[in-house]
């Protein structure tokens, strides 16, 4: 079987001869082709290049659009931070909607309009070029939550779910159609699923997320899959106690953050959700070695079961050792789920 092979018939609930991984790469991408972050970030075609070649190296299953979260806020006029060797970042000092009333007059950008987005999309149509037949081809779309943080500004948008609510609605209405955009021309472009990160939903307690994002974000994962592709549902941080609700999205796959535990996750989200991570990134894959990581996937494999993916709780330190990489490798291949 090849990656997109392994993935398919795992999402049909067939038979595959091995697990599947899916590390998250990208910084890491850029260095092991020898290129400055910043090119990788603001070029599609070198983020194709460095996925593909590093899923090469590693064998991973799948290729992907990720790069950073400002694409989005970018093409509505945010202001971005472009680093040469550093992800681009939004300065939230100069929040595009830190006056509220400027959403009345947001427009929603046109993906293919020659941005960000549409770099990304670009993105799309070259690995479904090169890598289609091989590979699973992953799209990226930001959450309401992670989103409404990156144009209100993270600390605004917490006091305005108490302040004021109607606003946070109507910003994740806009959100929702603007994501829902950017998910179909992903689709048409090529992707299999849609990986949606939703970062700052962590930070919410259970019930802000119930009342406010939840709905939101079962909205958009309903969306996506209107549209024919699937969902990698990615929260950083402590999810604990919010899995439950996660797992009543009807995601395709949840990557779970280190900080979630693996043996919760299959209790309260049932044993048929698919479950992807979750060692530390940093103090397993980075810091530790061969023998220690293959022990720590080994554990989240037997918390999670069967249905379940090799990867890290988030993305793959640029600095992490190639032997270390390889131990993820080789327990997929020498595993069957």
């Amino acid at each position: 079987m090849n990656g997109r092979e392994r993935i398919a018939a795992m999402l049909a609930g067939e038979p595959v001869d091995c697990l599947a991984q899916l590390p998250i790469v990208m910084m890491f991408a850029a260095d092991w082709i020898g290129v400055p972050y910043g090119r990788f970030a603001a070029d599609y075609r070198v983020l194709v290049e460095g996925q593909i070649r590093t899923a090469e190296a590693f064998d991973f299953d799948y290729v992907s659009c990720i790069s950073d979260p400002a694409r989005e806020a970018a093409d509505c006029g945010a202001a971005i931070q472009f680093f040469d060797d550093q992800p681009p970042a939004i300065d939230e000092s100069r929040a595009r909607l830190a006056d509220k009333t400027a959403l009345g007059k947001l427009t929603v950008p046109d993906p293919l309009g020659g941005g960000r987005m549409h770099d990304r999309v670009r993105a799309a149509e070259a690995f479904k070029e090169r890598v289609g037949d091989r590979l699973w081809i992953e799209g990226w779309i930001e959450g309401p939550c992670a989103e409404a943080a990156d144009l209100r500004g993270i600390n605004a948008l917490m006091l305005d779910f108490y302040d004021d609510p109607a606003f946070v609605r109507d910003l994740f209405e806009f959100i929702l159609e603007m994501e829902l955009r950017f998910a179909r021309a992903q689709v048409e472009a090529g992707v299999d699923w849609l990986g949606v990160g939703d970062a700052a939903a962590s930070l919410v307690g259970p019930a802000i997320y119930e009342e406010f994002v939840w709905p939101y974000e079962k909205r958009l994962i309903d969306g996506v899959h209107a549209l024919g592709a699937g969902v990698r549902l990615h929260i950083c941080g402590n999810t604990s106690r919010i899995l439950t609700s996660m797992g009543r999205l009807g995601c395709e796959v949840v990557e779970l953050d280190s900080k979630a535990p693996m043996d919760q996750a299959r209790r309260e989200m049932g044993p048929d959700q698919i479950l992807l991570g979750n060692i530390d990134p940093v103090s397993v894959l980075r810091a530790g070695t061969p023998e220690s990581i293959t022990a720590a996937v080994a554990a989240c494999h037997a918390a999670a079961g069967p249905r379940y993916i090799v990867g890290a709780g988030c993305e793959v330190p640029r600095d992490t050792p190639r032997e270390n990489l390889l131990a993820l490798r080789d327990y997929a291949r020498g595993h069957r789920p």
